[in-house]
């Protein structure tokens, strides 16, 4: 399993400003999106008992997480993703879905999909099966993203940060969503080191490595 490190500080609006003209001038933008600005929407998984909410509220060390995510509501580009973190390094492992199978997920059905040898699917039906795992609700939140080759670096800007309250509808662009507080997350993931230039860059007074979770900000509905 390889692992990155990774870094959240939840930042405010004088800070996104300062910090998208530093990273701008020192790193490059996300190649696939222009301006590297785009839209995700995830749909996440969890059991009866909020399994995952409640293992990230409490700091446990070693935990996982499914999730359906796609960008800028482009359905011929559907991800499952399986993150799993300990510590403070991360691990994301994750399949292709079809529109039709990502809509059968998002339903908590999985009759008839056909696995294959994506081992993460495997794991989430297995899970749905034998955990309760089930769709919980839908994250929006619009990413601007930075890329600087040594240490594979990557720092994102995570805002507008919308949950679907109690929708699983992931595929239904007419989703109600509503706003899940106002924060700004600054995200900073590399693999073995991180470069002197990239770590003075996202270094702000005042501001500390945060628990942040946009799942469970959005979760505060139930």
């Amino acid at each position: 399993m390889k692992l990155r490190h990774e870094w959240k500080h939840e930042i405010n609006m004088s800070d996104y400003i300062v910090l998208r003209q530093r990273l701008s001038t020192v790193m490059q933008y996300d190649e696939h999106y222009q301006s590297g600005k785009y839209e995700i929407r995830s749909l996440y998984f969890d059991n009866l008992y909020d399994k995952a909410l409640m293992e990230k509220i409490n700091g446990v060390s070693k935990r996982e997480k499914f999730r359906i995510r796609l960008y800028n509501s482009d359905e011929s580009f559907i991800s499952l993703e399986k993150k799993t973190k300990i510590g403070g390094l991360t691990n994301k492992q994750s399949n292709i879905l079809t529109a039709d199978e990502a809509r059968m997920l998002s339903q908590g059905s999985y009759e008839g999909i056909e696995v294959g040898d994506r081992a993460v699917l495997l794991e989430l039906i297995e899970k749905m099966k034998t955990q309760g795992l089930m769709p919980k609700t839908i994250v929006d939140y619009t990413r601007e993203a930075f890329v600087y080759a040594p240490g594979n670096v990557r720092v994102t800007l995570d805002y507008n940060i919308r949950t679907g309250m109690y929708s699983t509808d992931l595929l239904n662009s007419e989703s109600i969503t509503v706003p899940a507080g106002n924060a700004i997350i600054l995200e900073v993931k590399w693999d073995e080191f991180l470069p002197d230039i990239i770590r003075d860059i996202v270094q702000l007074t005042g501001r500390q490595s945060s628990p942040f979770s946009k799942y469970a900000a959005c979760r505060i509905y139930g």
